[in-house]
């Protein structure tokens, strides 16, 4: 039941670029998300709230971000970016378990950058 949310009780449609950074010693995880024409900014939609973070929610509970920015081009809404800071080992695995259950649910798959 992994999902992703903005505004509280909306589940967002649209499947993110997450690209994943990790010291390395471990003890500090940055994940990078990038939403394309989330329906969340579409002119159109109904949903009565603001953003007020991203929310990663699955069977463990919630994990949240308020780094979250929406881009315009043209005046219009384009894209959200948003941030994910993982501190300590501990929530860096918390985060890859949500991660796990997410790509299952979309039929994702991870892919390693060359170093």
């Amino acid at each position: 039941m992994a999902k992703i949310q903005f505004i509280k009780g909306i589940d967002e449609e649209v499947i993110p670029d997450v690209r994943l950074t990790r010291s390395r010693d471990g003890s500090v995880g940055l994940a990078k998300f990038y939403f394309s024409n989330p329906k969340v900014l579409e002119v159109n939609n109904t949903y009565d709230g603001e953003i007020t973070g991203m929310y990663l929610i699955d069977d463990e509970g919630e994990l949240v971000t308020r780094d979250v920015n929406a881009k315009f081009v043209n005046g219009k809404p384009h894209s959200i970016e948003a941030l994910y800071t993982m501190n300590s080992p501990e929530i860096w695995d918390r985060f890859i378990r949500f991660m796990e259950r997410y790509a299952k649910k979309y039929d994702l798959s991870f892919t390693k950058a060359n170093s």
